[in-house]
């Protein structure tokens, strides 16, 4: 993002607009984390803003501040439209491709709203007018911080804005493990805590509340977890039944794939759970070092998203689906034991 773009969102910005903010579809910590606190900031300069979301998200995030007033498209399809269709900015967060807003995608594609895009995803689509793309940066919340920065807004930050963006930073560094992770990225959660993030009912709040279910879940995915030593891979799989079983809630399965991550020499690690309700199989990858499930997603499950971490989907059958993830591995053999 140059300059000129930065003079210019100035100047957009300098004025109260009718904004729209819209994350993913099936948001996570990171896309409600930026989209929370990108609000918060709109509403302090009075700007009329609002967050619409494709769908509802894990209960794990529903504390954070103003999350109470995301509109959810799937099922205030009319007020979204309507705000959509009058929007003159529409922020676009942690996603870089408008397929993936799901039903969303017609009307974000035909609005005349000025489009700006804060992503950290590899490969982005050209549809906003400005684009604030880094495929190093550890997290969309972190780009949102350094675009704040940008903005000469970082004295906007307070306690409430500091929570959203540790909420995102934490859960998309994997509570700072994984090797996106950099020493601006520690900076940046300092500054977070001194503007008043409590880092430790943060992290209480989003991975210390488990329900028995879900804990009954996850002994059900670590029976079906499965390894191929000859690969170093490793699969997990829930089927619908399975999850209905254990009154499965949405991100009940959050961090599940990296229990067969974290076995003793794997590089490469998948689960695949059965959503009958949208007939396919979704996919989340995980891996070690330089081996890119995004390549590997975006090749053979119309995924993608980093090197180390992507998701998929397949319309086949849960056993069609792991047949062809096991018959791919013999063309990454050599990647997987270099690692």
């Amino acid at each position: 993002m140059s300059l000129q773009d930065i003079s210019e969102i100035k100047q957009l910005l300098s004025k109260p607009k009718k904004i729209v903010i819209v994350p993913h579809k099936n948001p996570d910590g990171d896309a409600v984390g930026s989209t929370l606190a990108l609000l918060h900031y709109l509403l302090m300069l009075d700007h009329n803003a609002v967050i619409i979301a494709p769908n509802d998200y894990p209960d794990f995030l529903k504390w954070l501040p103003k999350q109470d007033s995301i509109l959810k498209y799937d099922t205030d399809q009319t007020e979204s439209d309507e705000l959509i269709n009058n929007a003159e900015i529409i922020f676009t967060l942690d996603f870089n491709a408008l397929h993936r807003t799901g039903n969303m995608e017609s009307v974000l594609e035909s609005s005349n709203a000025i489009k700006i895009m804060i992503d950290h995803h590899q490969q982005p689509d050209g549809y906003a007018k400005y684009t604030f793309s880094d495929v190093s940066m550890s997290s969309t919340c972190e780009m949102v911080y350094h675009f704040l920065n940008k903005l000469d807004a970082l004295d906007k930050i307070n306690q409430d804005l500091a929570t959203c963006l540790y909420v995102g930073i934490m859960t998309d560094t994997g509570s700072f493990r994984f090797r996106s992770t950099t020493s601006t990225t520690h900076k940046v959660i300092a500054d977070l805590i001194d503007k008043g993030a409590d880092n430790t009912k943060i992290h209480n709040n989003v991975y210390d509340t488990n329900s028995f279910n879900r804990l009954q879940l996850l002994a059900c995915a670590l029976s079906n977890l499965n390894v191929l030593p000859e690969y170093r891979a490793a699969y997990i799989t829930l089927s619908q039944d399975e999850l209905q079983k254990q009154d499965y809630k949405k991100g009940d399965t959050e961090g599940f794939v990296n229990y067969a991550l974290s076995l003793d020499n794997i590089v490469l690690a998948a689960i695949f759970i059965e959503d009958k309700q949208q007939g396919i199989i979704k996919i989340s990858l995980r891996s070690k070092g330089d081996f890119s499930v995004n390549e590997l997603s975006r090749a053979h499950f119309e995924g993608g998203g980093h090197t180390n971490a992507a998701g998929g989907k397949s319309d086949s059958t849960m056993e069609e689906t792991v047949e062809k993830f096991i018959s791919i591995l013999p063309n990454y053999i050599k990647e997987l034991n270099n690692e």
